[in-house]
């Protein structure tokens, strides 16, 4: 039985007819409607004709997540007065509750990808809705772009709607070509705002680790609110081992505990949507119960400020989730929760002063996420770099240059970007690529269902109370009886039946714990890792790795390491998950990485020559090289002058000085006059170095080498301009008492350093290339007097008060009062008599 009340109170269904209008003329729309307004329920049975309205048509639902699929099919099928598995259905991953009356399906994206991918067409379905599409999951971007593909070229008839909780629709109406956009407004109840900071500073997150003051705070503060306000408590935190803290710390509260996320148990997920029996609860969540879900009975919400969002290393080959802090418009859809039913209130465990320099919205996935699996269903699609897609934000040029070498390493696709067979295969596992070669070749190697069970380990990381040693794990997984236990079996049935009755029998036999480290080899065979000592290893990667100081993998000679990151003051990464190996599983898994060849490079100062094998950047076996390649010698002197500079050469104060001189020739001539800084005579030793650097061996070599004979060859000959080199950048000029006066070229003007009565008579300033000299005028014992540019300015203006005061310091020495009437001179007034 239809509970028509309930249909008719849901403020979505003010905006039912413009939406069916904006369908009928263009078969596309954007649906913004608040939370709780019932865009996620009405409008699928509206559109699928369940409600009285229009006819029967077969419409699928799009969830971001599992627990949101799952809570919208059984709020349409209450609605509907049914169960699930009826007229309204839901697949998830490893779970399909569907019948043959079956009209309304509600799928995560990830299953609707792996649908579309087999059936392009959809044959049978009539409308596909995008829910939460801006929380901009690469999933829901992926999806949308292979939809519109497949409207524009065999099923313009397919209806297609982007649905979003915020009003924030413009990008999403321009991708689906100007699609109309359909308004809803919700009913919502006013949110007081309340600013909860922690008292003392906690330290900010990095990677998954949140300060444990914070969360001591964040319990404290659902005390506070379960004192002061009425009705169920809502509280945000950024993941599971969080969730679990704070509710250990609030043990004793006169309240339900309730925790919510991906991995909580399906009674649990059902008993939180339920709404209350009675008493008062606390619901610990992670972001899923942003949008996706209603919780009854809420009127405060108190947030952390804290979500996780996917980050990749693509350099250190490194992917994990890692703790941000909240965007501003994710902390409007949590304060929201607060104001569903009734006036509410949020408390906000940061400063208000902070809330300005937030993020406006959350980063994109595709911006941010480790983009493999991307890359493989793109070019299962038709499209290996992703060109075509019409997709609100392109994916980075250098993530999916990553992405492309990892499917190429793991056979997935050609050398041109194309699909293989094994690719495809690999795409409809429901896995990432990794997980998926590791399951196809570790089935070969350790039998189908113990390849199965280590990739279910590895799909979903287990609780940190599992350990770090993956083989544990495993044990521990097999005989548990906790949550994830329960999961993992499910998913280890799901991957042994994809494998199908073709697969592998038994593989070979061996111990566990050779089967577990071969597997996650082959999945990650960049992060197998050799001991360095006191629990240190070294990734194929290049990549330090450590384990903790109570870890039993410190003694391992070699790992494969499955989860590790980064914390961004860290010089290696951390090992969480790992399993012990050998050096043959580490060939076998990461054969590919292997290298063998000389490598002669610049080392602590010198030329090294070595033969190398190596595993990436682990060395397996070195042996010095007697006679090396002369090219390869050559190319690590030239890395041996860029990392410690020319001054590695010969030079002398003539060939300084001949530097100085192109040098500012080239600044105020340019071309023929050559570039001498330190990049351009770098990038061009072989024009002026040679023959000399290749026949240097070592440093000493490079010492030997005459900078100022070097520097020579690149002045302009071919032009015939060489041969004006002393003409237009003398390294002397004669003055009138007839001296040769070094001309210093290091500054901005050329400088003449000269003694005041060498210069009686000259009354213009020298020039060089057309530049005046700056001249220092020295007493008769060499020290500064004045400087000038403008000699005949100095002669009218500043002579006399140097001339009073030379005078009377310098008394032997010559001072007329009129210099232009007198020769220059070197010599005393007795000096100049005598002579």
């Amino acid at each position: 039985m239809i509970r028509t009340e309930a249909l008719d109170r849901l403020p979505v269904r003010t905006a039912v007819p413009a939406l069916r209008r904006a369908l009928d003329d263009r078969g596309v729309a954007v649906l913004c409607a608040p939370p709780g307004t019932g865009k996620t329920t009405l409008v699928p049975l509206v559109l699928a004709g369940l409600t009285g309205e229009g006819p029967v048509r077969r419409v699928v639902v799009a969830e971001p997540r599992r627990i949101a699929a799952r809570a919208a099919a059984r709020r349409m099928a209450w609605l509907l007065g049914e169960q699930p598995g009826g007229r309204i259905g839901f697949t998830v991953r490893g779970e399909r509750v569907v019948g043959r009356d079956t009209v309304v399906e509600v799928v995560t994206t990830g299953v609707l990808l792996q649908r579309l991918q087999r059936d392009q067409e959809l044959a049978g379905v009539d409308a596909v809705i995008i829910d939460e599409c801006h929380e901009r999951h690469l999933d829901a971007d992926t999806v949308a772009a292979f939809l519109l593909d497949v409207r524009e070229a065999i099923r313009p008839d397919l209806r297609l709607v982007a649905a979003s909780a915020t009003t924030d629709a413009e990008g999403w109406a321009r991708l689906l070509g100007d699609a109309p956009v359909v308004e809803a407004q919700g009913v919502s109840h006013p949110v007081e705002v309340l600013w909860a900071p922690p008292a003392r500073p906690v330290k900010p997150p990095h990677g998954m680790r949140v300060d444990p003051a914070l969360l001591t705070h964040v319990a404290a503060t659902v005390r506070r609110a379960l004192g002061e306000r009425e009705g169920d408590v809502l509280c945000f935190l950024p993941g599971v081992g969080e969730i679990g803290r704070v509710a250990g710390q609030l043990a004793g509260v006169d309240a339900e505990v309730l925790q919510v996320h991906g991995r909580a148990p399906a009674a649990v997920q059902d008993a939180v949507l339920a709404g209350s029996s009675g008493g008062r609860r606390v619901v610990l969540a992670t972001s899923v119960a942003e949008s996706s879900l209603t919780v009854p009975g809420v009127r405060v919400v108190v947030d952390s400020g804290l979500a996780r969002e996917p980050r990749t290393d693509h350099a250190r080959g490194l992917s994990a989730l890692t703790t941000v802090r909240a965007s501003q418009a994710a902390g409007r859809q949590r304060a929201g929760r607060a104001g569903r039913e009734a006036p509410g209130a949020v408390y906000r465990c940061w400063d208000q002063a902070e809330d300005g320099r937030l993020a406006r919205f959350p980063s994109p996935e595709i911006k941010v996420a480790d983009l493999a699996a991307f890359a493989l269903q793109a070019a299962c699609w038709g499209d290996p770099d992703a060109s075509s897609l019409a997709l609100l934000d392109p994916p980075p040029a250098g993530a999916m240059g990553a992405a492309r070498e990892v499917l190429e390493a793991i056979g997935a696709v050609d050398g041109g970007g194309r699909v293989t067979e094994r690719g495809v295969r690999m795409s409809r596992l429901g896995l990432h690529p990794r997980l998926a070669r590791a399951l196809l070749d570790g089935a070969r190697e350790v039998g189908a269902r113990r390849a199965a069970e280590v990739v279910a380990l590895l799909s979903e990381e287990p609780p940190r109370e599992y350990g770090d040693d993956l083989a544990a794990a495993l044990r521990t997984a097999r005989r548990g009886q906790d949550g994830y236990a329960a999961r993992w079996k499910q998913e280890v049935r799901r991957l042994s039946s994809s494998l199908g009755s073709g697969s592998p029998g038994t593989g070979k036999g061996g111990s566990d714990d050779a089967a577990v480290g071969l597997v996650a080899a082959l999945a990650f065979p960049e992060r197998v890792a050799r001991a360095r000592g006191d629990g240190a290893f070294l990734m194929a990667s290049g990549t330090g790795a450590e384990l903790r100081d109570s870890s039993r993998l410190r003694s391992a000679p070699w790992l494969a390491v499955a989860v590790a990151d980064r914390p961004s003051h860290a010089a290696s990464a951390r090992v969480r998950l790992a399993a012990v190996i050998d050096e043959s599983t580490a060939l076998l898994a990461s054969g590919h990485l292997r290298v063998r060849g000389e490598e002669v490079r610049w080392v602590d100062g010198e030329v090294v020559a070595r033969a190398v094998d190596r595993l990436g950047a682990v060395e397996l076996a070195v042996r010095p090289l007697k006679q090396p390649d002369p090219e390869l010698v050559r190319g690590a002197l030239v890395e041996g002058l860029r990392r410690e500079g020319l001054g590695l050469l010969r030079w002398t104060r003539d060939s300084e000085q001949l530097r100085l001189r192109l040098a500012f020739l080239h600044r105020v001539l340019g071309p023929p006059w050559p570039d001498v800084s330190d990049g351009a005579l770098l990038a061009e030793t072989g024009a002026w170095l040679e023959p000399e650097l290749s026949r240097a061996r070592r440093r000493a070599d490079l010492g030997r080498i005459d900078a100022g004979q070097a520097l020579r060859r690149l002045l302009p000959w071919a032009t015939g301009e060489a041969v004006r080199l002393d003409e237009l950048a003398p390294e002397r000029i004669e003055v009138p008492s007839g001296s040769r006066i070094r001309v210093e070229y290091g500054g901005e003007q050329p400088v003449l350093a000269v003694k005041l009565q060498e210069l009686f008579g000259l009354g213009e300033t020298p020039r060089v290339a057309g530049v005046p000299v700056l001249v220092h005028l020295l007493s008769p014992a060499g020290r500064p007097a004045a400087v000038t540019a403008d000699l005949a300015s100095f002669w009218r203006e500043g002579y006399r008060a140097v001339r009073a005061e030379l005078r009377g310091r310098y008394p032997k020495h010559p001072w007329p009062e009129d210099p232009a009437t007198v020769p220059a001179t070197r010599f005393t007034s007795a000096r100049l008599k005598r002579s």
